[in-house]
């Protein structure tokens, strides 16, 4: 199995994460999307979106979403349930993940940031204050998903589950930016939560062998 993605990238991040928490083990590539590598000819052959992460499984089997290498994951591998087969479990797991996922990564991610500052004009304190408006517009709808619905020291009991595995990037791209989320209470309490298990902290950016500074 073949993992395509780059140490900062928090969709790459959700799949290592996933792939810790099953613990299967992947070969890593790491596709710099800083230096545009995401667009080379050899990685379009690949993966047209120009996008991370792709999954290439042993059976030749390719994957570009995270949410569907998750899922494909919780489906053919062992090891614990990132999804729940419970329907309302289910959907209360995947309102949180696509809560991250649809509202607030595809407007903050680096390619539109880049189109902000390079096709706008924006200065870097616009984009700054882009990013932290719909960081923070977004974080306050998980936070009272987690108030009504969530319980346990993970987002959704005693173990992790998919929106862990959303939460964690998205949260430490945000610290990374300078937004202040201490005000999210339940959301900074389970993203600890989560830093303290081994799992999490083998997927995170610094241990990758594409991290730089």
């Amino acid at each position: 199995m073949r993992l395509y993605g780059f140490f900062n990238s928090s969709t790459s991040y959700r799949v290592r994460i996933a792939l810790a928490l099953k613990n299967i083990g992947f070969e890593h590539h790491g596709i710099n999307l800083r230096s545009g590598e995401q667009s080379s000819t050899d990685y379009l052959a690949l993966n047209p979106a120009a996008s991370v992460p792709l999954l290439i499984d042993s059976d030749g089997t390719t994957l570009s979403q995270s949410l569907a290498i998750i899922q494909y994951l919780d489906d053919t591998r062992d090891g614990p349930r990132l999804i729940p087969v419970d329907p309302l479990a289910r959907a209360r797991v995947m309102e949180a993940s696509l809560a991250i996922s649809c509202d607030i990564h595809p407007i903050n991610n680096l390619r539109v940031l880049g189109y902000l500052k390079r096709e706008l004009g924006v200065t870097d304190e616009q984009k700054n204050t882009w990013y932290k408006h719909w960081v923070e517009v977004g974080l306050a709808a998980f936070e009272q998903l987690l108030q009504r619905y969530g319980h346990g020291p993970f987002c959704f009991g005693e173990s992790p589950t998919l929106a862990d595995c959303c939460l964690v990037p998205q949260v430490a791209n945000a610290l990374r930016m300078g937004c202040d989320l201490e005000r999210f209470e339940r959301v900074m309490l389970t993203y600890r939560h989560c830093l303290a298990q081994e799992p999490f902290q083998r997927a995170a950016p610094d241990r990758q062998p594409d991290y730089i500074v």
